[in-house]
């Protein structure tokens, strides 16, 4: 979708230094922009570079502001904010559709379902009774939305997605291909005379708050008994295991081929690795940065916002590095 700059500009909140008429289709780094593309810059060291390419146009701070150029800038306090957020703007929109174009013919609709306007239905999708599907949300081809099912608003489902009957998703909500959301929990209870397992009620639900972000071939359980809840805002990383009863904050960041127990805590703004394994009922506290393949025990809590957690089990990373030196004086030793 085409934008002027000034339009572009005018939803930035950025001081526009050009012509403002002008148009531009989409974004591109600063190596392989042409005209139609918007780049950006953080930095004054490589603003020579972004005004020699080929982009229509620049997003820069205010070290900016007095060069001399002939490419138009957008000039403001966080360019690289800026430039995520002119990207979406600059997304293909697809509300013109008409309605038979937006429900492909293999698409199977139950009767009771709800299915809001301008919504994307691709191909081989089966939306089952009771499911509702909020305004403008697309739903790739091959995915299944269980009984009961609510999506919100402009959410994106790529295709193959699993929805399990009952969970809910809020508005804006992006789930990339392959994901499987609201599974029933790993639960069993042992028989101590036979020693054999049977399964624990997994009877929950699952829910997904606004903005969240899901990656392809994550999963995520319902809670057994009560609830699963991604709060608003959390972005979870491809190859994600979120298990039963977890509680995920606000603004949550979780790295790809992390894995959850059943009933942790992960509280608002906490950041976890790649690879990282944590137990069962343990809390993250608010603010914490777990690094990649850290392991926190069950029942263990680690607080500190803005502190940093390596290791296994997780500790401070100051100790972390502390051991590590230890240990190769050691080895030297010998």
């Amino acid at each position: 979708m085409k934008r002027s700059l000034k339009q572009i500009a005018d939803a930035l909140g950025a001081r526009l230094v050009g012509a403002d008429q002008e148009e531009i289709s989409g974004v591109a780094s600063i190596e392989s922009a042409t005209s139609n593309d918007l780049a950006f810059v953080e930095d004054e060291k490589h603003l020579a570079a972004a005004l020699q390419s080929g982009a229509g146009a620049i997003i820069a701070g205010e070290f900016a502001a007095s060069v001399a150029s002939t490419c138009s800038l957008l000039i403001t306090d966080h360019p690289k904010l800026a430039f995520a957020r002119a990207a979406q703007m600059l997304r293909h929109n697809s509300a013109g559709d008409s309605a038979q174009e937006r429900i492909h013919p293999t698409a199977v609709i139950h009767p009771s379902a709800k299915v809001g306007s301008a919504v994307r239905v691709d191909a081989r999708v089966v939306i089952n009774q009771m499911a509702e599907i909020g305004e403008s949300t697309r739903v790739g081809s091959g995915c299944s939305i269980g009984s009961g099912v609510k999506i919100g608003r402009e959410c994106e489902i790529y295709p193959n997605v699993t929805v399990y009957p009952g969970t809910s998703l809020g508005d804006r909500v992006t789930v990339h291909a392959g994901a499987v959301l609201g599974s029933d929990g790993f639960g069993y209870v042992r028989d101590r005379k036979t020693g054999h397992y049977e399964k624990f009620p997994q009877v929950g639900r699952l829910v997904i708050e606004d903005d969240v972000e899901i990656g392809a071939n994550a999963t995520i359980d319902r809670g057994a008994l009560n609830e699963t809840r991604i709060r608003r805002g959390a972005k979870i990383d491809n190859l994600v295991h979120v298990g039963h009863n977890c509680q995920i904050g606000e603004d949550v960041v979780i790295a790809a081929q992390t894995g959850l127990s059943g009933s942790i805590t992960i509280e608002n703004g906490a950041v976890l690795g790649g690879q990282v394994g944590i137990g069962e009922h343990a809390t993250i506290g608010e603010g914490v940065m777990l690094g990649g393949q850290g392991g926190v025990l069950p029942n263990k809590i680690l607080r500190g916002k803005g502190q940093a957690f390596w290791g296994t089990p997780a500790q401070p990373l100051r100790e972390y590095l502390k051991q590590l030196a230890i240990l190769a004086r050691l080895a030297k030793k010998d």
